[in-house]
């Protein structure tokens, strides 16, 4: 794929770890270009190409860069319709791009800030719902997100959520022991992500969209498990939401958020079906109502 020679429109995003563009590719259809580049390890002067990077840093960019390669690497294989789509990745420049396919729409943490806590019972259920379907497929292919948030779930015009900005190339040079300061959206990232990464697995991701549940109801992030683990303050969503949503949502956030990744759901098919699954008492009393009401209706209508 050629990106065509115009100018960059705007830059859509630009984080510790990489700069998101809008750009057009050889049929000028709008296509997003995500460039490797740490802030805390390299800087691009104004008018130069090329990023300019201290020696003592050189190991850790190029390490970064071979994590964030794979990644895109790994990620071009993936065609699901609720995870982005890697159309193509290159190096270039110094450094290293991936080309995805630009969606129209906005972020689920923007979508939270509009509505400022009254966001829908419903709404919550179908969109992490479709979006354990995109992780499903993530970790199929032996893949883990490792930054999943409201900011990273992004919801398409039509209504259906895309999973977006992977941090699995951060969190693999983190690990790698190289000096980079630690990359967490704290409250949204489990306890084994700052300490015991070996224990990392499908379960960090749940515990992540826990988080992102959470968020969606308490309009931010719960008490960072980091802290947690140390003094744990959390009031569980069972207490501090009694009334507002099921007891069997309210539960199944708290399921997500326990410090103990063996207590956690071990899959996105576990949690999955859950989400899947109403329990709560009212609305089976509601149900029933309906349903007996609609025998009574058609008993008379037979007399």
């Amino acid at each position: 794929m050629a990106i065509s020679s115009s100018p960059t429109v705007k830059v859509l995003s630009c984080g510790g770890f990489s700069i998101v563009y809008l750009a057009h590719d050889e049929n000028d259809q709008p296509v997003a270009i995500k460039e490797y580049l740490p802030s805390s390890l390299a800087l691009r002067h104004e008018g130069d190409a090329l990023p300019s990077i201290a020696e003592d840093n050189l190991a850790t960019f190029r390490y970064g860069m071979k994590c964030f390669f794979e990644e895109g690497r790994a990620l071009a294989r993936l065609s699901h319709q609720n995870v982005v789509r890697v159309l193509n990745f290159f190096r270039a420049n110094e450094t290293v791009y991936l080309v995805m396919r630009y969606e129209r729409g906005r972020t689920l943490q923007e979508y939270i800030q509009a509505r400022k806590g009254s966001i829908k019972e419903n709404f919550i259920r179908r969109i992490f719902t479709l979006a354990l379907n995109g992780l499903r497929e993530v970790h199929a292919n032996k893949l883990l997100h490792l930054d999943l948030k409201p900011a990273n779930i992004y919801i398409r015009n039509d209504g259906t959520p895309v999973l977006i900005d992977f941090g699995a190339a951060r969190q693999t040079l983190v690990q790698g022991g190289f000096k980079l300061n630690p990359m967490y959206t704290p409250g949204f990232a489990p306890p084994e992500q700052y300490k015991n990464r070996e224990l990392l697995g499908p379960w960090s991701d749940m515990y992540s969209v826990g988080a992102s549940m959470f968020a969606c109801i308490a309009g931010v992030a719960p008490q960072a498990s980091d802290l947690r683990v140390e003094k744990d303050r959390f009031v569980p969503a069972t207490q501090l939401f009694a009334g507002r949503y099921s007891e069997q949502l309210l539960e199944t956030i708290d399921w997500c958020l326990q410090l103990d990744h063996m207590k956690r759901p071990q899959s996105a098919m576990a949690l999955q079906k859950v989400l899947l699954r109403e329990r709560d008492p009212e609305i089976a009393r509601r149900k029933s109502f309906v349903v007996n009401l609609r025998g009574a209706l058609a008993k008379l209508a037979r007399h």
